[in-house]
């Protein structure tokens, strides 16, 4: 058995095409135990996102976070899921319908923006393969997390890398390594702070929620820290905001280690004693998923109202609005400027190409 796949069908005189790869983290299947505990697995097992050695951490994972956390995660995804499924599989798919729209919109007709989860499906591996079968020879990567880290972004690269590693052919690639002050990135944010406040009138403190890591990860030179304080200093510059007005913090931690700080909860129920209204925006997370709609919408809007605060109002993702969808777009033609610049050969040069390959033996 040979240890490449397969490689696609080629056509001699074929359009060369260009493929995008949007890359998300990844949910479970269905808000069940069993899903949860299948994703969990996989998403636990990267080394990237537990740094622990593997012979410490494979039968604390397997003999009780694989026994315990599935239910209890399950019962929160049960809160979130929607009849389409997964919010963050459903958004996911529609960014990366919207920006083949705005390639087309452009003219950009040589242009394939496939979709995949660096856990769960649709695997990376599998949509690499697809990309190929559409006759893309160079592939842009560009993984769904504005601001770098080790666990998300270098993640994303080694699952890329095993899947080159089964493929004869290879694709050029290149890969987008974050986006944390991206102008375009950056007017969406704002853009959508502005909405909610127009809409719902403004907090008395803008609450800026990013996805926390252990502290440990700053030590080792990771600039995740950095990435996300330079995104929140932007942001604030763009709606005007003092340095009394808003608060970066950083949510989700696992476990009992120290992780990045201030964080979310604690920071919102000790503003509570203070401030009655607050807004809440995770520029992290560019599609709604648990993080944002579970645990910031439902459970620090309770941690916050029960500690005295009246009112906290989430501010949603990104999505689907068009500035960001605009600035992936933008940011993509970046990345492939040559690309795309590349002279697309005429229909009589890809009929000479033909002949010429078939005069040699090709059989396509």
């Amino acid at each position: 058995m040979s240890r490449f796949l397969p490689e696609p069908a080629h056509r001699h005189g074929s359009t060369e095409r260009f493929g995008i790869l949007l890359v998300n983290l990844g949910t479970p299947e269905a808000a069940t135990a069993p899903a949860v505990k299948k994703y969990l697995a996989e998403f636990l097992a990267d080394p990237r996102v537990v740094e622990i050695p593997s012979f410490a951490w494979k039968p604390v994972l397997h003999g009780i976070i694989l026994n315990t956390r599935p239910k209890k995660s399950a019962a929160k995804y049960a809160q979130v899921w929607t009849s389409e499924g997964s919010p963050l599989a459903v958004h996911t798919e529609r960014q990366a319908k919207l920006l083949q729209g705005y390639f087309g919109h452009a003219g950009e007709q040589r242009v394939c923006v496939m979709h995949a989860m660096r856990y769960g499906q649709p695997a990376i591996a599998d949509v690499i393969g697809k990309l190929k079968e559409e006759q893309c020879s160079r592939i842009l990567v560009l993984p769904m997390y504005p601001q770098y880290a080790a666990s998300t972004t270098a993640s994303v690269m080694d699952a890329v890398g095993a899947a080159l590693a089964r493929i004869r052919n290879l694709p050029e690639i290149r890969l987008v390594r974050s986006f944390h002050d991206d102008p375009g990135y950056i007017r969406a944010l704002a853009a959508s702070v502005q909405e909610h406040w127009a809409r719902n009138g403004r907090g008395e403190k803008l609450v800026m929620s990013f996805h926390g890591l252990p502290r440990f990860s700053l030590d080792r030179g990771d600039p995740y820290h950095c990435e996300c304080h330079k995104t929140a200093r932007l942001l604030a510059e763009a709606l005007g905001l003092k340095a009394d007005g808003h608060v970066v913090t950083f949510q989700s931690r696992f476990g009992r280690a120290e992780w990045l700080q201030p964080y979310t909860q604690a920071t919102l129920e000790k503003m509570a004693g203070k401030v009655k209204t607050v807004d809440v925006i995770c520029p992290g997370f560019v599609a709604d998923c648990l993080e944002t709609l579970e645990e910031i919408a439902m459970e620090c809007k309770a941690a916050f109202l029960n500690k005295g605060g009246r009112e906290l109002r989430y501010i949603p993702a990104l999505n689907e609005r068009h500035e960001f969808v605009a600035a992936l777009h933008a940011i993509a033609r970046r990345q492939m400027g040559d690309w795309l610049a590349r002279p697309q050969p005429s229909a009589e040069e890809l009929r000479n190409t033909e002949t010429r390959a078939k005069t040699l033996g090709a059989s396509r």
